[in-house]
């Protein structure tokens, strides 16, 4: 009995913590309101709660709250059953000003334990400056004016230096119940492009522009890195948007007449009009190591090690970090000694894109073999950035590193070598595989034996394949020329695409199938007539295989063979009780019948 508690009360406890653990306390409200008007603000959590504690609001009043409702559900998946408590508080709030204000989290108990909400921030906007009489006039009216429905392209700066990016966004500002059906941005020419990851679905808030409070929408975000300096245009873009309009009746004056109104979808081409960016050249003076890098960078190096063996690779990683246009960082210089097998670096880049810019990190390994013994030392690496907020150019460095080098485990390599990185001149101590060119102190002694050049099996290794080449160049001309001729190709090779179907026909015959072996012997006949004759199968008939063959001189009893053959097999389809032997007679008499029929008729 007490194993049985145990276990109970074990159960339930793990029970409750996961359950304790999937409680979910959240705050909402609009994330922007406009001054004089009522909003909600509601916290939610997914459990029996209680002893819900809110912080002071001093921006907003309350007007009413909290109200609590309390909704269950449940659900019956795959043979087990499942149920959910959700309670609400709601609050409705009036804004006292305009600006952005914060709602601080608030706090409730479940089951003993506080869980705290998230906070909110919201934003208040001024009263619409048009009224709603004239908000209705537009609507009633069947159009909609270029104030009703608009779209934005917003650049965040107008003035900017190569390479430095900037941001773009596309933004729809609309007073109507509208749909985009069509979208055709700028090609944004002399650009490097950058796309901003937004939301598939996009959402509607609520926004004061020039005066009026539009719902608006992010379609596109991009940042944009120039490529050149001087004044570059981005051109207009094109959208195509359905509205639907209300259309009143006319003269209506009572609150059941709302019920007559029609409504009709619009349609409306929304521009936006072109920007031009004063794109600045980079000043003068720009350091030996910089490659195009403007922002803000930091640098930092590591080597794998300074003491290996000769044949052993050693890495240096460089990681550049920062915000700018990482992605088109070239590759810093790593100045191995002259003696090392360098390998082409790994690169790695890990960015992130937001209106904010482009920021993360890009991470370069250099590898190195050295095959010599010795101390060496790396040059330090530099990489040169333009800080745009400080206007100047700015060099980081990492390094130098010193890297001792032991003698390998074959000792083939292990001589010493010192080198100073210049050229390979420079190095002072060689090891027994590297030698000098000699320039002087030699001559050539003859052999004293026949040379090859210049005798008479020479020239005819030349000659020999000219005269080949002539040949086969000839003969395949004759053969092309030959082959050009369909009807020519087909008459002499009846022959053979008969007695390839004969050879089949004898297969058939001795697995005494019958049908198929007279099938086959037709199919021989008609196509070695078809191809003999220059007739196509579908305009063969008996009568004029008769005629065709008298203008080709066959004797009659030659012709009368084939239409004998012929009329045999089309009644043996038919009659399945013929013998073997009247096969075996058949392919006999069809073989001679063709033999003698090719040495009649010559093309």
């Amino acid at each position: 009995m007490r194993r049985l508690i145990f276990v109970f009360v074990l159960i339930w406890t793990a029970g409750a913590t996961i359950w304790a653990a999937d409680v979910m306390f959240k705050a909402s409200a609009p994330p922007a309101v406009v001054m004089g008007e009522q909003f909600r603000l509601t916290f939610t959590v997914n459990a029996e709660g209680k002893e819900l504690r809110v912080q002071e609001m001093p921006d907003f009043d309350v007007l009413m709250g909290p109200s609590q409702s309390t909704s269950y559900s449940s659900s019956w998946v795959n043979g087990k059953s499942s149920s959910e408590t959700t309670v609400t508080f709601t609050y409705i709030l009036m804004p006292k000003k305009e600006g952005t204000f914060n709602i601080p989290p608030a706090t409730i108990k479940v089951n003993g334990a506080n869980y705290t909400s998230n906070a909110l921030s919201i934003k208040v906007l001024p009263a619409d400056k048009a009224g709603k009489k004239e908000a209705e006039t537009a609507t009633a009216s069947g159009s909609i004016s270029n104030d009703r429905l608009f779209v934005r392209m917003d650049v965040s700066k107008r003035s900017v230096f190569e390479q430095e990016g900037f941001l773009v966004t596309f933004k729809v500002y609309s007073l109507e119940n509208f749909s985009i059906t069509g979208l055709k941005y700028p090609e944004f020419e002399g650009f490097l492009l950058q796309e901003v990851d937004l939301p598939q679905e996009k959402q509607l808030t609520l926004e004061n522009y020039n005066g009026r409070n539009y719902q608006s929408a992010v379609m596109r975000q991009v940042i944009l890195y120039p490529q050149r300096s001087g004044k570059i245009t981005i051109g207009s873009g094109k959208y195509d948007a359905v509205v639907r309009v209300r259309m009143r009746q006319p003269g209506g004056g009572s609150i059941f007449d709302s019920f007559f109104d029609s409504y009709r979808d619009v349609s409306k081409v929304l521009t936006t009009a072109p920007v031009t960016i004063d794109v600045k050249a980079l000043p003068s003076g720009k350091p030996a190591s910089f490659s195009g890098a403007v922002g803000s960078f930091s640098m930092t190096s590591e080597i794998s090690a300074d003491h290996v063996k000769a044949d052993e690779a050693v890495t240096i990683k460089v990681k550049i970090s920062g915000n700018g246009n990482v992605k088109l960082v070239k590759n810093p210089e790593v100045a191995f000694p002259n003696d090392f097998d360098v390998y082409d670096p790994k690169v790695e880049t890990d960015t992130k894109t937001t209106a904010a810019g482009v920021s993360g990190s890009k991470t370069i390994e250099y590898m190195a073999i050295p095959r010599y013994a010795g101390d060496f030392e790396i040059p330090a690496i530099a990489f040169s950035y333009f800080d745009i907020k400080a206007g100047a150019y700015k060099t980081l460095t990492a390094g130098p590193y010193k890297l001792h080098v032991e003698p390998g485990k074959d000792g083939g390599s292990s001589a010493p070598v010192v080198s100073n990185f210049s050229n390979k001149e420079s190095v002072k101590y060689l090891g027994q595989d590297i030698r000098y060119l000699k320039t002087k102190g030699f001559s050539f002694v003859g052999s004293g034996k026949d040379l090859f050049f210049g005798s008479f099996l020479y020239y005819m290794c030349y000659i020999v394949p000219v005269i080949l080449f002539i040949v086969f160049f000839f003969v395949y001309r004759k053969q092309v020329k030959e082959n050009a001729d369909i009807a020519r190709v087909r008459t002499r090779k009846a022959n053979k695409m008969a007695a390839r179907r004969l050879k089949n026909a004898g297969k058939l015959m001795r697995e005494n199938k019958k049908e198929e072996f007279y099938e086959e012997v037709l199919r021989a006949l008609w196509g070695y007539l078809s191809d003999k004759l220059s007739i196509p199968q579908s305009d063969l008939t008996k009568d004029n295989v008769e005629m065709e063959l008298s203008k080709y001189g066959v004797d009659e009893t030659l012709t009368r063979e084939f239409m004998d053959i012929l009329n045999t097999c089309e009644f043996a389809r038919y009659a399945p009780s013929q013998a073997s032997d009247a096969m075996d007679k058949l392919y006999e008499q069809t073989a001679d019948a063709i033999g003698k029929m090719e040495n009649t008729i010559k093309k």
